[in-house]
């Protein structure tokens, strides 16, 4: 199967044998591409905290908060399904938005206006320099798919990593089984 082309919308799924302890069997969803670089958010990494503990315009809602990457940690990011009711976000694929009026978004939550389970925050980010990217591709430390709703908001954040791999089909389902440390086997 040929490498998709890194854009927004596509997910990077860190290869089995890869070490880096920020990406360890994680699924990264692209958020934006450009030869100066690249951005994303790990999907499948919950954080210690919730929304609430982080945040005290959310106070009461104890929503769970993922690590987007190592990139800024003192930063609160949020994709969803709303582009009608919260303002200013950028569509990553048909139906997902990243960001907008973040304020909106949690008076809408705490209304009961927007369901939890369509909209994901994130703290940190994946970052990419120029040329990064292509070279962990060059390397196969990424195996890269479309990004897809089931995955973006699984209801099984520990699952997201296999289940994106079984969707590729093929030896690609294989992968789930292989050991992180083949040498330890």
């Amino acid at each position: 199967m040929t490498q998709i082309i890194p854009a927004p919308g596509v997910l990077l799924i860190a290869d089995p044998f890869l070490k880096d302890p920020n990406f360890m069997r994680t699924v990264v969803l692209l958020c934006e591409h450009q030869d100066e670089g690249s951005f994303g958010f790990v999907l499948n990494r919950q954080y210690e905290y919730t929304l609430d503990q982080l945040m005290a315009s959310a106070e009461g809602m104890p929503l769970p908060v993922y690590y987007g990457g190592p990139v800024q940690v003192d930063t609160i990011h949020f994709l969803h399904r709303y582009p009608e009711k919260i303002p200013g976000g950028f569509e990553v694929i048909d139906g997902i938005f990243w960001g907008g009026d973040f304020e909106t978004a949690v008076a809408l939550l705490k209304a009961g206006e927007i369901e939890a389970a369509n909209i994901r925050f994130f703290i940190g980010y994946s970052g990419w320099s120029e040329g990064q990217l292509q070279g962990e591709l060059k390397e196969k430390s990424w195996i890269t798919s479309k990004g897809n709703r089931k995955l973006i908001f699984h209801k099984d954040m520990n699952a997201i990593w296999k289940d994106a791999l079984i969707d590729l089909g093929g030896e690609y389902g294989q992968l789930i089984n292989y050991p992180i440390d083949p040498q330890l086997n």
